[in-house]
């Protein structure tokens, strides 16, 4: 089985700016390299991982980019473009999609001062620059309203594949449930729509999570996606927030251990390697 982490960062704080993160950030607020990623891979191992914009700005998919040069394991890089501008998000598409691994974008949504971003003419019109390009889009839904625009997108552009970050940060440390499962169920019904098992620790208790904790929501992803549409990532390192990449694997491989081994495989690997198209590793 080809183990493969869907949603990891890098960033260089001398080399690109990071607007969001800054020293009230403690521990994360420091540049992070291939050399303090690599024995966490190695501990868990892990194949192969998706790197994922950490700034709007074609520095930051640049600096990715550089990385995957450099160091085989990073199979992909999912970047930016500006897709309010569609001169400029097409220039910068047919920069890098002829790399394989520049495998889709992201835009930081949740740092929008509008929860409706995504809904701009040229954002939706644009969108289909990468289901063009056959490129992915991810889509960071912190807030149910942007969980909520997923099915406007999946029914505008039913080619572009799209994935939800982090199962959309469920409401994991008050306990709660609605509206999230049900914006979740109806996101599912669009069979372009994938989700990440990923950065649940950070959406639960930083200091007191547990596994039991994560359970339920996990197993509604898995009820309503199926493992077939569903991907690991360990959110590295904004997972050492609450408690680092080691214990997140760890919860990963128990909340998914009820799965059969073909379905856990699909989770751990099978899915983000079909998704974002990757290359073998050499």
């Amino acid at each position: 089985m080809r183990v493969v982490d869907a949603h990891q960062h890098f960033w260089d704080l001398e080399a690109v700016a990071y607007p969001w993160l800054t020293p009230a950030d403690g521990p994360i607020h420091r540049t992070f390299d291939w050399p303090d990623l690599e024995p966490e891979l190695t501990a868990a191992g892990v194949d192969a991982t998706v790197l994922v914009q950490a700034a709007n700005s074609v520095e930051d998919t640049e600096a990715m980019l550089a990385q995957a040069d450099r160091h085989p394991e990073v199979a992909g890089v999912v970047g930016w473009a500006d897709l309010t501008d569609t001169a400029a998000a097409a220039a910068v598409l047919d920069r890098f999609a002829a790399d394989p691994r520049f495998v889709g974008i992201r835009h930081l949504i949740h740092d929008e001062p509008d929860p409706d971003w995504l809904l701009q003419d040229a954002v939706l019109d644009n969108l289909g620059l990468l289901a063009e390009r056959d490129l992915s889009f991810d889509v960071v839904a912190v807030l149910p309203r942007h969980l909520g625009h997923v099915p406007t997108l999946a029914e505008r552009h039913p080619g572009l594949r799209l994935v939800i970050d982090h199962l959309a940060k469920p409401p994991i440390r008050e306990r709660g449930w609605e509206p999230w499962a049900s914006l979740l169920r109806r996101a599912a019904e669009y069979p372009n729509v994938h989700a990440k098992v990923s950065g649940l620790n950070t959406a639960a208790d930083w200091g007191t999570w547990s596994t039991a904790d994560l359970a339920p929501y996990v197993e509604h992803a898995v009820d309503v996606f199926g493992p077939g549409r569903l991907m690991y990532g360990g959110d590295w390192p904004v997972s050492i927030l609450a408690g680092g990449y080691q214990p997140v694997w760890r919860a990963t491989l128990e909340l998914l251990a009820p799965l059969p081994d073909a379905d856990r495989a699909r989770v751990l690997g099978g899915t983000a390697a079909e998704f974002y198209r990757l290359p073998e590793v050499s």
